[in-house]
């Protein structure tokens, strides 16, 4: 005979699995919107990054649409975004790159290996600003307004239908 108790344990696993499952599936996280949207850029709090030039917040009110790019030299996504973020830089797009908990050395390197397509970067030793931009991980992407405000994120590198059909439309708006 079985007890009831006895069935309790593996249903409520079963109806805990069922709603992890389920919320895996619902939404992309580069769907994810930012809280942000719409609203001024949190501060930027950076150290240098070797001698690479610094950015402010002063630098997301000059008056121009950016990218502010969270990347690490131990991200294997970062790598495959790179060659997108040295085309849009070599198409004038101002990209401002903050290195994530990195080792600066490595991030000189690859940097010096693949190419610089910051205009101005820092780094991001603790993850104190990435985590008050709510970044989920690297690499992730804002793209903010020339009076500093958000107006979109994308968590994931940047592909070329990313860029074609969400970034490219955005960097036109000029405040």
């Amino acid at each position: 005979m079985v007890k009831p108790l006895m069935l309790a344990p593996p249903l409520v696993f079963a109806a805990l699995a069922g709603m992890f499952i389920w919320g895996m599936s619902r939404q992309d996280p580069s769907q994810l919107p930012t809280a942000f949207a719409g609203k001024p850029a949190p501060e930027v709090q950076l150290s240098a990054l070797g001698t690479l030039p610094e950015f402010s917040s002063a630098d997301l009110k000059d008056g121009k649409v950016k990218l502010v790019n969270f990347w690490a030299s131990w991200c294997a996504p970062c790598r495959v975004e790179h060659p997108n973020l040295e085309s849009l830089a070599g198409q004038g797009v101002q990209i401002l790159g903050v290195n994530y908990k990195d080792n600066p050395d490595k991030a000189l390197a690859f940097l010096d290996s693949l190419g610089n397509p910051f205009a101005r970067a820092g780094q991001d030793p603790e993850g104190q600003m990435a985590l008050n931009w709510g970044v989920y991980g690297v690499p992730e992407t804002f793209v903010v307004d020339g009076d500093g405000k958000v107006l979109m994120r994308y968590a994931g590198p940047l592909t070329d239908d990313v860029i074609s059909q969400k970034i490219q439309p955005l960097l036109g708006q000029s405040e």
